[in-house]
């Protein structure tokens, strides 16, 4: 058998062969376009999304009206993991941050192959696990740490799962993952370019000093990549 990747996402590519062949006469390649909505919240979500390209955000949002990131999704995972092993209702919205491409397949196709395959089940169960390690992280990060060094930790994060030094990220997108203004991204964003560790221009970042960055984030990013580094060994595609 061809021991070259299957696919550019991280899940699929560690399916053994037998739990691919479950779900690949399912699977659809879809574009991601930045900003349209998955899923709102309340909604039972239809499709699952594998990332090759691109990021999607899970947003809480709020009666006043704001918006909060709580987790982001790319290339490494799946998006309708813990949806395919219990209740579809989605508990957030799910929105395209960094748009790219994703195999997609009804959940119900998704739901089948973990019920008839005890391995399948336990990698959805992985996958779930690690963006539950993220979204309590987030949850401290956001109630305990600095604006400057959420924003580099989000951006370390978003370069991670997209696999680019380059994003493209409107102010809006910025406050969401950190649960901050508008107004204080563009500050702190201007302060990061002005330590060189990224170029700015109107909704274009480019990571230019990478170790510069980790030094400006907080531990939550070191903590969050060790445990998907431990639940989704060994096949996690983290960008080096």
């Amino acid at each position: 058998m061809d021991s070259a990747p299957r696919s550019p996402n991280g899940f699929l590519s560690a399916l053994n062969a037998d739990d691919f062949e479950l779900i690949r006469p399912h699977l659809r390649t879809v574009e991601l376009v930045q900003e349209s909505v998955l899923v709102e919240v309340g909604e039972s979500l239809k499709r699952a999304f594998l990332p090759h390209m691109g990021v999607i955000s899970l947003v809480v949002k709020l009666a006043k009206g704001e918006h909060v990131q709580i987790a982001m999704i790319g290339r490494d995972s799946v998006f309708g993991s813990f949806s395919a092993l219990g209740d579809a209702t989605a508990l957030n919205s799910a929105v395209v941050m960094v748009p790219g491409v994703a195999s997609t397949l009804d959940l119900d196709r998704l739901r089948a192959a973990a019920d008839q395959s005890p391995t399948f089940r336990a990698a959805l169960v992985r996958h779930g696990l690690a963006v539950y390690a993220q979204i309590q992280q987030t949850a401290g990060c956001n109630a305990s740490h600095t604006v400057e060094s959420r924003l580099a930790r989000c951006l370390l994060h978003t370069r991670d799962l997209s696999g680019s030094d380059k994003l493209i990220l409107t102010q809006e997108s910025m406050a969401q993952m950190i649960g901050a203004r508008r107004n204080s991204v563009s500050l702190v964003a201007n302060t990061l370019q002005q330590a060189k560790f990224i170029h700015y221009s109107r909704g274009h970042i480019e990571i230019v000093n990478l170790d510069g960055l980790i030094k400006t984030s907080c531990e939550c990013y070191a903590t969050v990549k060790a445990q998907y580094t431990r639940l989704l060994q060994p096949r996690m595609h983290c960008a080096a």
